[in-house]
């Protein structure tokens, strides 16, 4: 018996997200009820230069009441693809534009409890060609070289798991690169 959602009840209704509440049979004929954060979906982007240092922001997050070094990433907004929500995101947090972008992963944030799923971008060839920022957020940008944040990641000075992830998976393409 595969798993059957019964009823399905939006809480609250937000920009970037809604919060539901669904009650679920179990395959052991069981019921649950599951609280479902249901995000509209994000982008992560590893900026990297010419000379290999990848552009980070810091930035205070609220909910983990600390500031945070991360890759710069944003939500998606209604019918946008995440290419384009890349190339906006690049902009407004780092006020560079990528000549080539490369989709080089995706991955669920946190699928226990939320559907946020993220695609990963690596940006190169990048150039001067800033947006506004969004209003909340107050960014400042670091430049890190690759191996560094590598460093930084295994030392545990980069706790941000989207960051982290990006990380991970930008290792696995460069390797792949390799002749």
């Amino acid at each position: 018996m595969p798993f059957e959602t019964i009823q399905s009840d939006i809480k609250y209704r937000g920009r970037a997200f809604n919060v539901r509440c669904d009650q679920v049979r179990l395959p052991t004929g069981q019921v649950s009820h599951l609280d479902i954060v249901d995000h509209v979906g994000a982008v992560t982007l590893i900026p990297m230069d010419d000379d290999g240092n990848i552009l980070f922001v810091r930035q205070y997050r609220h909910a983990a009441g600390i500031e945070l070094l991360e890759m710069p990433a944003g939500t998606l907004e209604l019918g946008e693809l995440p290419e384009q929500c890349a190339q906006r995101e690049i902009r407004e947090e780092t006020g560079m534009a990528a000549r080539e972008l490369i989709k080089i992963g995706e991955f669920f944030l946190a699928p226990g409890y939320s559907t946020e799923y993220m695609s990963v971008y690596l940006a190169t060839h990048l150039y001067s060609a800033p947006l506004q920022s969004d209003a909340d957020e107050f960014l400042s940008l670091q430049k890190i070289a690759i191996e560094q944040a590598y460093q930084m990641a295994s030392s545990g000075e980069i706790r941000d798991a989207k960051s982290l992830v990006a990380l991970f998976l930008l290792k696995s393409h460069l390797e792949n690169q390799k002749p």
